[in-house]
């Protein structure tokens, strides 16, 4: 792998295909999603789902040819794929994950659009600082999350993890942002603690097997990252009392977005012609989605 840096390669115009990879992938709306904004668009691509494991990632990216124009990352790839790749953005190198790649002549090039996608969701629910923030769970996405609040201000980070171990590089991540990151065991009562500004669960599939008083659930905002179910368990509990619920939806549009932006012009910092049509198109395919079949 190359080190980073602020050079960008636009994928070529025959490279049209795309997908997003993971396991399990059967329950993902990014195909859904990422359709939705290309007819919107005007782009001639098509977007798949791929159940792809992380021993058999080497194997399929050295397979990509030259219809390849880039891919979507979930669990549990995200930290797999970047070793494998020719050049990464710094905040790939900063949170230790990826969940985009662009396939070029220069080679496969990583991004991550999860940090800007939870920014862009706090701010649209009206949150613009944070001060102090929970975080359930120590995976890829948790490290993400960190940032995306380290940037609106948090300044103390604690992490709920089952195995404390496994957030260690989470805590090195908060050391070299500034931040005061404390480690807690996943069984520990969060309702002896300071209230905190938000409180983010990575959890799949939004379980909840840690109870929060009402006090809590009233004062915080929940930002709750899966969106299969949803409501989550979690989110239910938040809605009850009328708290405040950023959904797995809106991180999924907003760094979805972000990714088009990647597959079109090689950088997340150009926005797209037709943007906010785009986002429309995949917030109304998504709605027309819940109003059939999905849960």
């Amino acid at each position: 792998m190359s080190d980073s840096g602020t050079s960008r390669s636009a994928p070529g115009r025959s490279r049209t295909r795309l997908a997003v990879l993971g396991s399990p992938i059967s329950h993902s709306l990014s195909p859904i999603i990422h359709s939705a904004a290309y007819a919107t668009l005007g782009f001639d691509w098509e977007y798949d789902a791929i159940e792809l494991s992380g021993e058999s990632l080497p194997t399929f990216l050295n397979s990509l040819d030259e219809r390849w124009r880039g891919m979507s990352l979930t669990m549990p790839l995200k930290r797999d794929v970047v070793p494998l790749l020719d050049w990464v953005d710094p905040l790939v190198e900063l949170v230790g994950g990826a969940n985009t790649v662009v396939v070029t002549d220069d080679g496969l090039r990583g991004y991550n659009t999860d940090v800007e996608g939870a920014v862009r969701s706090f701010l649209d629910a009206g949150l613009s600082r944070l001060e102090s923030v929970w975080i359930l769970g120590a995976g890829a996405t948790a490290a993400s999350l960190l940032v995306a609040s380290v940037r609106l201000g948090a300044t103390r980070i604690e992490i709920f993890a089952r195995t404390p171990t496994k957030a260690e590089p989470l805590k090195e991540l908060g050391e070299a942002l500034g931040v005061q990151v404390l480690v807690r065991q996943w069984k520990d009562s969060p309702s002896s603690l300071e209230n905190p500004s938000a409180i983010i669960s990575t959890v799949p599939g939004g379980a909840m097997d840690v109870e929060f008083s009402v006090t809590v659930r009233s004062a915080a905002a929940l930002f709750d990252v899966a969106y299969d179910p949803w409501p989550s368990e979690i989110a239910k509990s938040w809605m009850a009392v009328c708290g405040t619920v950023i959904s797995g939806y809106d991180l999924l549009i907003n760094q979805a977005i972000a990714q088009v932006r990647i597959f079109a012009a090689g950088t997340p910092e150009v926005p797209l012609v037709r943007e906010a049509d785009a986002i429309d198109a995949m917030r109304a395919a998504i709605g027309r989605l819940d109003s059939t079949d999905h849960p």
